[in-house]
């Protein structure tokens, strides 16, 4: 197989051209391009990773489904306010109509579509409660089996729902607690969200309950955490529940015990965006010292969504903050290891979207200002690498220079198109106008190719 015209290293503006021979999926050779000047430029870059999505909550708004008995109607939970508690309440009643045929298609649409947009690893949510049962779980362990040739995908066993207050608490915790003994060879990682519970104190058994289980059946550990824009207090008691976080992970030697084998994600913490520097880098500094493998995602399309928010009784119901943590300078000022992932496609907690990576880090360029060269770069491997990174599996392939030897298997590539073709007047000949090139990766995040132009190298 010879790939004509790619770009050398897409790092770098004006790179060389090559014709890059492949076999069995690794460079055999390379030369300087002999494609005519007509032909477009290729790219390769790393392929995309969602670090967080939800499995079986995706396309519920969106999937229009003729009422039936394998796959019901969810027309009537569209958001009206589109609040957080709506958005709780209408899922909660989403998830009573679940059937098997519904959930493998709307699993098997977000796989397909994402393995299209080019990801090829993904953290998988599946929630189990007291409703749902394991249903959820066996789904997205039929998904995993029939993807597996294409992607790499990670079920994350999810607690959306409080598993040490309410009425239901106690009985979703025994659901996720058995689950992950009887399919315990299938899942990757334990989710929770402690900030559901109805108390301070239910939240950090919830905590310590999740890092004592992931320990016992060595499991990546993934909280969705602070998800509010209070001003943070300043007695311990008061603080986010971040700061809990590292100190019961400390507590329980996780480092020692894992040998940092397993990773642990804190997702949204969009609180973290009200502490001012002093106290955000203070925060950073403990994590650094812990030595803990703690990653942040950030989840812009589903945060700018639900926070900043205003009251009823604003005077400023214009003056809505972003309301999702800062990734780029989670990295380049504090040092941290952050990405960035989608969370939610088409339902009620995000229900706008195609949960496309690069479509968002695009969006991340105007969310977080961020439009120097190496921003965009950053970004990418936002969506990629340390995407990767943050959920325990190996880096793989990054940007850069293209050399003999190299795997490329599974690479993403990037073609553009020539020219786009367009009707002429009445009576007259057709227009054709020449395509912007796409040259670089500063291209591909500030303008996303459209997903027709983008392949997994087999």
């Amino acid at each position: 197989m010879i790939l004509k015209n790619v770009v050398s290293d897409a790092r770098v503006h004006s790179a060389a051209l090559w014709d890059v021979e492949l076999q069995n999926g690794c460079v055999q050779s390379i030369r300087p391009s002999d494609a005519s000047p007509e032909t477009p430029p290729q790219l390769l870059l790393p392929p995309l990773c969602h670090p967080h999505v939800h499995l079986d909550k995706a396309y519920v708004l969106t999937c229009n489904n003729h009422t039936s008995l394998e796959h019901p109607d969810y027309s009537d939970l569209c958001p009206t306010s589109g609040s957080f508690d709506e958005a709780l309440i209408n899922t909660s009643r989403a998830k009573e109509r679940y059937t098997p045929d519904d959930l493998y298609l709307r699993g098997s649409q977000l796989l397909a579509t994402s393995y299209a947009q080019g990801v090829t690893s993904m953290r998988a949510f599946v929630e189990l409660d007291h409703v749902t049962g394991t249903l959820p779980l066996t789904i997205a362990i039929r998904l995993k089996k029939d993807f597996a040739h294409l992607l790499e995908l990670q079920i994350c066993a999810f607690a959306q729902d409080p598993i040490f207050s309410t009425a239901h608490g106690d009985a979703n915790r025994a659901v996720i607690g058995d689950a992950l003994v009887e399919f315990a060879g299938s899942i990757g990682a334990l989710g929770t969200t402690p900030y559901v519970e109805t108390s301070r104190e239910a939240s950090l058994a919830n905590m310590n309950w999740a890092v004592t289980t992931a320990l016992k059946h060595h499991l990546h550990l993934d909280f969705h955490l602070d998800y509010n824009l209070e001003p943070p207090l300043s007695p311990p008691s008061q603080r986010p529940l971040t700061y809990s976080v590292i100190d019961i992970l400390k507590d329980h030697s996780w480092a020692q015990v894992t040998g940092n084998a397993k990773t642990i994600v804190l997702g949204h913490c969009t609180q973290l965006s009200m502490l001012n520097d002093a106290e955000r880098k203070e925060l950073a500094q403990a994590i650094i010292a812990s030595e803990l493998p703690i990653h942040f995602v950030g989840l812009p399309t589903s945060d700018m969504f639900m926070m900043g928010r205003p009251n009823a009784n604003s005077q400023s119901s214009h003056n809505r903050p972003r309301g999702t943590i800062h990734v780029p300078s989670l990295i380049k000022d504090l040092g941290l290891s952050a990405c960035l992932g989608v969370n939610n496609v088409g339902n009620a907690f995000t229900p706008y979207g195609t949960g496309d990576p690069l479509q968002m880090v695009s969006w991340a360029v105007g969310i977080y200002q961020v439009g120097a060269v190496q921003d965009a770069e950053l970004l990418y491997e936002c969506v990629s690498s340390r995407a990767r990174k943050a959920i325990g599996l190996d880096v793989g392939a990054e940007s850069g220079l293209i050399r003999e030897g190299q795997r490329l298997h599974g690479m993403l590539l990037l073609r553009n198109q020539p020219a786009v073709k367009l009707p002429g007047a009445h009576g007259q000949p057709g227009l054709t106008v020449p395509s912007r090139q796409r040259l670089t990766l500063k291209d591909i995040v500030w303008d996303p190719p459209e997903v027709s132009l983008r392949s997994i190298l087999g």
